[in-house]
């Protein structure tokens, strides 16, 4: 055989092999196509969001992804989460879900476990941390030294809900008993009174109420140092 002609037989095995690799290779992508399905549009954070803030189309991407391995629950367009907030921390990359997303209302009532007209007042006082737990009620008693030195004791506040409680270590280190610091659902003036018991008063003690009293009327009760 010639040297051309055996150039020319090269050739023709050559197109021929790779006529049937590439036709091997389509093969194949076309059976892993098959196998994974059609492919999906799953919107993710483009950058880190912060739990709180809008989320902002430019923050924002769409990554097609085989439907197999997108998230049942996964957003798939910015018109989804229009006007939405993270409802925590987003890291950068995440599929964005219904779990990580918020309404802005949801987030502030959330933050603030309070309604129209209540505040949210925090106190460090005496009283024991077992009895005193989130969703407990309790009585505010304040201590306070008098004009003339001496001391009265006053039944500041009735039946407020305790939103969460803590035991607080005692102030400068004295072994004065039990403490714990919580906060209260309170209104405006009982909030401001706290707030300057807190700063001016001897002490502030609370007593835990029995499950299901909630009697009221002995607040301003008044007792002084002559009992």
């Amino acid at each position: 055989m010639s040297r051309r002609r055996r150039a020319v037989v090269l050739a023709v095995l050559a197109l021929l092999l790779g006529s049937l690799a590439a036709s091997d290779v389509a093969g194949r992508e076309a059976a892993l196509r098959r196998s994974l399905g059609v492919s999906v549009g799953v919107l993710v954070a483009r950058e880190a969001v912060a739990a709180g803030a809008p989320l902002a189309r430019a923050r924002l991407a769409l990554r097609r992804v085989p439907a197999r391995y997108a998230p049942a629950d996964a957003f798939s367009g910015t018109a989804d989460v229009a006007g939405l907030k993270a409802a925590v921390a987003i890291p950068a990359g995440t599929d964005l879900t219904p779990s990580l997303v918020a309404d802005p209302a949801q987030i502030a009532s959330a933050a603030v476990p309070v309604g129209p007209g209540e505040r949210v007042a925090e106190i460090v006082a005496q009283g024991s941390p077992e009895h005193i737990v989130r969703g407990s009620r309790v009585d505010v008693v304040v201590t306070r030294e008098t004009a003339d030195s001496e001391g009265e004791t006053t039944l500041a506040l009735e039946d407020a809900e305790v939103l969460s409680a803590a035991p607080a270590p005692a102030a400068g280190g004295e072994d004065s008993g039990p403490q714990v610091a919580l906060s209260l659902r309170v209104r405006l003036r009982e909030a401001v009174y706290l707030a300057a018991a807190q700063s001016f008063a001897r002490e502030l003690r609370v007593l835990p109420r029995a499950e299901g009293d909630r009697r009221r009327g002995a607040a301003g009760l008044r007792v002084g140092s002559g009992l």
